[in-house]
């Protein structure tokens, strides 16, 4: 059938090529040809119908899908008109002569078939759209907020779908000179300011936020009106995919928290992270966990020679093998399933991979499971760290990047202090070692695994009650790519030694997160979901800092990179401390695990605020001072889950 199609409008070029000769010559003699110059018309007539539709033929012209025509559509028929019209044109002065017909008729023949053959693929296009666009009337009444680019280019994809879920009766735009004039045919109804208005008075029950370049301030402003108004939300894809002209119908999405939080897209550095990636051998530890295989996709754009994902989870780490070969089918991708605890293990893939580039993603990073299991974020986040360096150093690697966390800066738990302990050493090592070593310091992650995002949305769907450790706590967060990318590009800015610090931007309430999330899903707090306040768990703090005293902050030449000044210390004394913490852990000593820490971390400083809540068993027998015996209190204290309520 589409072959048959192709031949019909090919048919049909013929009849108009004819039509176009014998016009031209009715016009160039007041439609009245005198008899002599007939025989001028048939040989321009055959000439005419064996060179065009062979140039027709050839150009391609007929791969193109009429019913989508457009500008350039047009300008590949004039080319092709203009040129088959000047071959035809030589080919009868070369037989006939410099008088074979009227010069007029060039002209005349060249307008009369271009204006025929854009015609006829015009009058296609309008005949469509005559009979799918008043099927559109059946979807949801829609307004589109952006009357630009994005909003046209959104309009033309819904109109292209003939059972589309979107009627849209209007644009609305906060453009003034825009108002009362139509978009493809669709009113510009008025500005945001109107809204509310707008969606009763036209009974919408959907409104697109499609202006990528418009603030979080105006996409929250637009929330509130349509929650006010009962209409339900929607997105499109960020300024990128609009650039790309990827916007489509099935990219339209609910709004996530993440398009609220003021987050600016990450401009990279491409030429220096290329230098340092492409085509080198890659290794990441961590690979499957959240921050892990981000950075796996993110490096796997920058073609290394290999990528040698290693974990300790066989499940995920197959997930993002399958995922990352089926999106790089030409890149070699190595599963390696390991722990980093294994000094033998580590040290022999890096003998038999010889990796350029390590970026040490491995870590135990939940606050409340770690003050459960204090001896495992010793072994996994500092020895499994100095593991992972040592082999760096050993097998001469180029680049070590360790990613760490804002919990590392003056910590009050066990996994802060672990981080810190790892940033202390790598610091260290790198005085004496060729291998350039760097470390990368930020917040939270938003939708990384056992993070407060999924666990909000779960709590929500559940019907309640939403969690909050303490109404005052507030965090900073970043995106899963943003940190990914930042941490690539910190890998070719570092001189060795540095410690970066990524810029987190403004510090989030963790309630008011609560609230928004509870509020997109089409919910009222405290009405529909309650939200309950849990009290903060050991070792939380209310806010989390990026600095320690005395580090200082330099810029860098990444806008959203700082590098902090480093602080001394020695080696020697640093790895004795290290085998001294590591021994003691192993034999589960948890008094002479503190207060190896506190030795090494001065700053480490464990603080309590039970708000109702006991801290863990094992913080209990670590310093029995804290918690003198008092059984009538004791008695009526419960252990909270680690899962509940989390806020890190």
């Amino acid at each position: 059938m589409f072959r048959t199609k192709r031949f019909l409008v090919f048919f049909l070029d013929i009849f108009l090529i004819a039509s176009s000769i014998v016009i031209s010559f009715l016009l160039r003699f007041d439609f009245d040809v005198p008899p002599e110059r007939w025989q001028q018309l048939v040989q321009a007539l055959t000439v005419a119908l064996i060179a065009k539709p062979i140039l027709f033929a050839a150009s391609g012209m007929y791969r193109n899908i009429w019913r989508y025509a457009s500008l350039q559509d047009a300008y590949e028929i004039f080319k092709v008109v203009s040129f088959s019209s000047l071959v035809t044109a030589f080919t009868l002065v070369s037989v006939r002569g410099q008088y074979a017909v009227p010069r007029s008729i060039y002209v005349l023949d060249w307008f009369v078939l271009f204006a025929l053959v854009a015609a006829s693929r015009l009058l296609w296009r309008i005949y469509r759209e005559t009979r799918v666009i008043p099927s559109l009337r059946k979807g949801k009444r829609t307004l589109i907020i952006g009357a630009g680019e994005a909003g046209n280019l959104l309009l033309k994809e819904i109109r292209k779908q003939s059972n589309s879920p979107y009627n849209v009766v209007g644009f609305v735009d906060d453009d003034k000179d825009k108002r009362g004039l139509r978009l493809s045919g669709v009113r510009v109804l008025g500005g945001t300011d109107r809204l509310r208005a707008l969606i009763r008075t036209h009974r919408v029950e959907e409104v697109i936020f499609a202006i990528p370049s418009g603030d979080r301030a105006l996409m929250r402003r637009v929330i509130n009106n349509c929650e006010r108004a009962k209409a339900r939300f929607k997105t499109l894809p960020g300024i990128t995919a609009i650039i790309d002209g990827k916007v489509s119908v099935s990219q339209i999405k609910s709004v996530e928290i993440e398009d609220l939080l003021g987050r600016e897209p990450v401009v990279l550095d491409q030429s220096a992270i290329r230098s340092y990636l492409t085509d080198k051998r890659v290794l990441v530890t961590g690979a499957a966990g959240s921050i892990g295989s981000e950075i796996c996709r993110q490096v796997a754009r920058f073609s290394p020679a290999k990528l040698i994902l290693f974990d300790n989870a066989e499940t995920p780490l197959f997930y993002i093998e399958k995922e990352l070969t089926a999106a790089n089918p030409e890149l070699r991708i190595i599963p390696i399933v390991g722990d980093v605890k294994c000094q033998d293990r580590v040290e022999a893939i890096f003998d038999e991979f010889g990796p350029d580039v390590v970026f040490h993603a491995a870590a135990y990073k939940h606050v409340a499971m770690m003050e459960y299991n204090p001896t495992e974020a010793i072994l996994n986040n500092v020895m499994g760290s100095k593991i992972v360096a040592d082999a760096a150093h050993k097998f001469k690697v180029h680049n070590f990047v360790m990613v760490s966390t804002d919990k590392a800066v003056n910590p009050t738990n066990i996994m802060g202090a672990s981080k810190r302990s790892a940033e202390i050493y790598v610091q260290t090592l790198s005085r004496s070692s060729r291998t350039n070593f760097t470390t990368v310091r930020f917040g939270n992650v938003l939708g990384s695994n056992g993070s407060v995002i999924p666990l909000f949305k779960e709590q929500i769907g559940k019907g309640g009650p939403v969690t909050v450790t303490d109404k005052d706590v507030v965090r900073y967060f970043m995106t899963i790519p943003e940190a990914s990318q930042l941490v690539l590009q910190a890998g070719c800015i570092g001189k060795g030694g540095d410690i970066f610090v990524l810029d987190m931007g403004e510090p989030v309430r963790i309630l008011t997160l609560a609230e928004e999330l509870i509020r997109l899903s089409g919910l009222v707090p405290y009405r529909d979901i309650d939200i309950v306040f849990t009290g903060l768990k050991p070792g939380e703090k209310l806010f989390e800092e990026l600095l320690i005293d005395g580090e200082g902050i330099k810029p860098t030449t990444h806008c959203k990179i700082r590098v902090m000044a480093p602080v001394d210390t020695d080696l020697k004394t640093t790895s004795k401390l290290l085998e001294e913490l590591f021994e003691l852990a192993r034999n589960s000593d948890l008094g002479g695990v503190m207060s190896c820490l506190k030795e090494l971390v001065p700053e480490f400083a464990p603080r309590y605020n039970f708000h109702g809540v006991a801290p863990s068993p094992a913080f209990q027998r670590v310093r029995p001072d804290l918690f003198p015996p008092k059984p009538n209190i004791v008695r009526n204290l419960r252990v909270a889950s680690p899962s509940e309520g989390s806020a890190a």
